[in-house]
């Protein structure tokens, strides 16, 4: 009775039932397909094409196609260092964008495969929309799309475009219960060098975790007393819970 209780709170595996010292057959599958799952949501190559063309339609601005200097899936999982920077092509396109754009960007924003493809083509757009559609008034560059990249990659395109704040949305790594996890990294004055200790995150984005909605609303937020207080990361996190603990009951 408990653990069915427990069962209907949450997808972690609990209160398995046993068959004399094994596991159940059922319970023994349902792991092994969940752990496929996960292990395909890894591997899985991005469709930049499509994703480039809906976020257009949803954007109604610029899309930028960037690969990192990661050249295949198999780098890129070896060498997450390679994923942090851009190819010399990318490079060079950012390079011509930002010639073009004397005054900087108030927001970059970024979307990135990192270890989950599925997580980005089932909730970026859907997250975007919700998004862009809270952010009048901000000058948002063209949103760049990256293939093999991680989250720090953003420091160097942020930097590139000059923009004061960039947002990286990127597939989360996958768990048994959630191949499809996105994650949304928020960093003030993008620079390569940033740490995470500097950035915030928002994660576990995805229809059964935090909607893109609430995610988008969250960000939202954030983006604004990022952009007053010109930061992020541990310190805007202090000073949240400090505005927090001083609101009227």
């Amino acid at each position: 009775m408990i653990a069915t209780q427990l069962r209907a709170l949450t997808p972690a595996r609990v209160g398995l039932g046993r068959t004399g010292v094994s596991q159940q057959t059922r319970d023994l599958l349902d792991f092994q397909r969940a752990h496929a799952q996960a292990r395909d949501a890894v591997h899985a190559r991005l469709d930049a094409n499509a994703l480039g063309a809906a976020i257009g339609e949803v954007f109604g601005g610029g899309v930028v196609r960037l690969h990192s200097a990661a050249a295949d899936r198999a780098t890129y999982l070896q060498r997450p260092d390679v994923g942090r920077m851009l190819d010399p092509e990318s490079s060079s396109i950012l390079a011509g964008m930002a010639s073009g754009q004397s005054d900087g960007w108030d927001l970059s924003l970024i979307v990135a495969d990192g270890l989950s493809a599925l997580a980005v083509e089932r909730h970026a757009v859907a997250l975007l929309a919700e998004l862009l559609a809270r952010l009048d008034g901000w000058r948002v560059a063209p949103i760049c799309v990256v293939e093999q990249g991680r989250v720090a990659i953003g420091d160097t395109i942020g930097e590139a475009l000059r923009a004061h704040l960039t947002v990286v949305l990127i597939g989360e790594r996958p768990g048994l219960s959630s191949p499809d996890s996105l994650g949304a990294y928020v960093t003030w004055g993008p620079q390569p060098g940033r740490t995470d200790a500097e950035r915030n995150c928002i994660s576990n984005i995805r229809a059964e975790g935090l909607t893109c909605a609430e995610a988008a609303g969250e960000l939202a937020t954030l983006l604004a007393e990022a952009r007053m207080r010109r930061l992020t990361g541990v310190e805007l996190k202090r000073e949240r819970q400090l505005t927090k603990g001083n609101e009227p009951a």
